[in-house]
């Protein structure tokens, strides 16, 4: 691929320091002899090692148009979500930030534009399983002129980044998507700095009467639809609105994070409960 940025794999280096990986440039949980549970995939239960391949499958077809997607999915509002998750965060300049699942770059944009507005910017680095969704999101960073953003193929699980080493850690979408929640979770404490920042923004269950019908219909019906006209995969489209459906509401993903040592969580719901944003601290 010839990008003018750069996909780190064996190092990469931030202006505040240098980390390096703990083993293959994208790092999955030790498999072990032990007979595999199935875990969720949508709708469907999968073994273990078939869910890694699934997901990938999926994103890689969806990449191209997964902005233009998420836009159909949300009616637009996911670009004001992602704004208010920036606006919570309130990142501050020479920050270390790790966006997990972020590949096409559109939060790692974001938090790069808003601390370079107050001078110095801050060290963002995107970290994605997908390699065609980093090859998007290093295509945008072209097409936008944007040099502070860094690129690292690693898994949510079993993060290449060192132990304390992240002023803050968000991720868009992106967790309902891993193998095993509290693992991803456990990875995002080890790596955030003692008082660092946890913040997540993914879908969830729209609490207004009504809302959630509609909501619910259109998940179903209308978004498989628009991934075959626009995408040519249905199938990604449904799983997307599946994996939804499966993940924990808003106070039980909020106990998980709790679980998982992080402290002070809260929870903000978007749009009627639609999305929500979950934030943390690493006391």
């Amino acid at each position: 691929m010839a990008f003018q940025h750069r996909l780190e794999t064996s190092a990469y280096r931030f202006h505040l320091g240098e980390f390096r990986h703990r083993g293959n440039t994208v790092c999955s949980p030790a498999m072990s002899n032990a007979p595999e549970a199935p875990v969720p995939f949508g709708f469907r239960d999968v073994p273990e090692s078939h869910k890694h391949r699934l997901v990938s499958d999926v994103f890689s077809s969806v990449a191209p148009h997964y902005d233009l997607m998420n836009d159909l999915m949300s009616g637009w509002v996911h670009r004001l979500w992602k704004d208010a998750m920036v606006d919570w965060l309130n990142p501050q300049p020479r920050w270390r930030i790790l966006d997990v699942a972020g590949g096409t770059g559109d939060i790692g944009f974001r938090l790069s534009e808003r601390t370079r507005t107050r001078g110095v910017g801050a060290d963002v680095l995107v970290c994605d399983v997908n390699i065609s969704m980093i090859a998007e999101g290093m295509r945008r960073a072209q097409e936008k002129g944007e040099e502070r953003v860094r690129w690292m193929l690693g898994d949510a699980e079993a993060l290449p980044v060192a132990d304390a080493s992240m002023d803050a850690y968000t991720i868009a979408f992106g967790i309902r998507n891993v193998t095993h929640i509290e693992r991803a979770l456990a990875e995002a404490r080890r790596v955030l700095k003692p008082g660092g920042r946890f913040l997540c923004l993914e879908f969830s269950r729209a609490e207004m009467p009504v809302l959630d019908v509609l909501y619910e219909r259109f998940s179903f019906t209308v978004l498989p639809r628009l991934g075959e006209w626009i995408a040519k995969d249905a199938e990604a489209y449904r799983y997307l609105a599946e994996s939804i459906r499966r993940f924990p509401a808003q106070a039980a993903f909020a106990k998980m994070i709790e679980a998982a040592g992080l402290a002070r969580v809260s929870v903000r719901n978007m749009t009627g409960g639609i999305a929500a944003l979950h934030s943390a601290w690493r006391i």
